[in-house]
């Protein structure tokens, strides 16, 4: 299982590598996101396209993953601005067509890992449309606009729902990785980190990004000892997946009945299109 940290602190990156973190993400993604997710409690990135390179010096040997804006009139160079500067993953976020991962595909051109973040209702749809093509990598399920662009209260809705399930098994069909969401600390957030790090071994996901409550304590006490603890909340995930993956089916089986039931209360507990971090 891959894990997710995203940050422009070269730094931390090179910390987060060094506990065991093995994606490190800058996220360039601006266009169109504070009409989306302004005022609804959701971090908004202000990372700027120099951050690549000095990202990519201090872990030169980890993915980094580039989320780029939506296709426009200057994708092309965002593009080749990415590559140049050492990202070897590029990320294309609200798409809502094939013809736009096949747009995407073709600029990238082979020289970096492809991954096709799905969190429209139009790309959902076209699924069976897109998730083959030639060149693409990966499909990554966006559940924090996906959620909100189906109509639902809480963000893991669509893996209660089934919606993750199909996906996952599309993505088996055509051979691409495969991840979805977000991870908070084993023993926090609204669905436990534990319940969803379960969901993703039994739909067979090899990443997932680390949610803020990771570094939690760098952001709010600097003084405090916060690389201790992240390292050793790190070290518990990776833990958790050994021990998770030697489950029997039965409990595997109970472990999806649980996060269902846990997804559903959560949900029944919130206003309509409610979104909590």
């Amino acid at each position: 299982m891959d894990f997710i940290q995203i940050t422009n602190d070269p730094d931390f990156a090179a910390f987060a590598v060094g506990c065991g973190v093995t994606r490190i993400m800058v996220d360039l993604e601006q266009h169109g996101k504070q009409q989306r997710q302004g005022g609804l409690g959701t971090f908004i990135s202000d990372h700027v396209p120099q951050d690549v390179a000095r990202v990519r010096q201090a872990v030169p040997k980890a993915a980094l993953i580039v989320r780029i804006n939506p296709l426009h009139e200057a994708s092309a160079n965002e593009i080749d601005q990415a590559i140049a500067s050492g990202a070897s993953h590029l990320m294309l976020p609200m798409f809502r067509s094939a013809d736009a991962v096949a747009q995407f595909v073709a600029l990238v051109a082979g020289r970096a890992q492809t991954i096709a973040l799905l969190e429209t209702r139009d790309a959902l749809q076209s699924l069976p449309q897109w998730a083959g093509l030639d060149g693409l990598d990966e499909i990554y399920v966006g559940l924090n606009d996906l959620h909100r662009e189906l109509g639902l209260r809480f963000m893991f809705q669509p893996l209660a729902d089934g919606v993750v399930d199909r996906v996952a098994a599309v993505a088996q069909q055509q051979g691409k990785r495969f991840g979805f969401g977000g991870i908070a600390r084993l023993d926090e957030g609204l669905l436990p980190g534990r319940v969803v790090l379960g969901e993703h071994l039994r739909l067979g996901s090899r990443s997932v990004i680390l949610s803020r409550t990771f570094n939690r304590e760098r952001i709010e006490a600097p003084d405090s000892d916060w690389k201790a603890i992240y390292a050793a909340e790190i070290h518990r995930l990776h833990h958790a997946v050994q021990v998770l993956a030697q489950r029997e089916p039965a409990e595997i089986e109970n472990d999806r009945l649980l996060a269902i039931d846990l997804i559903t209360r959560v949900a029944q507990s919130l206003g309509p299109m409610s979104t909590p971090r």
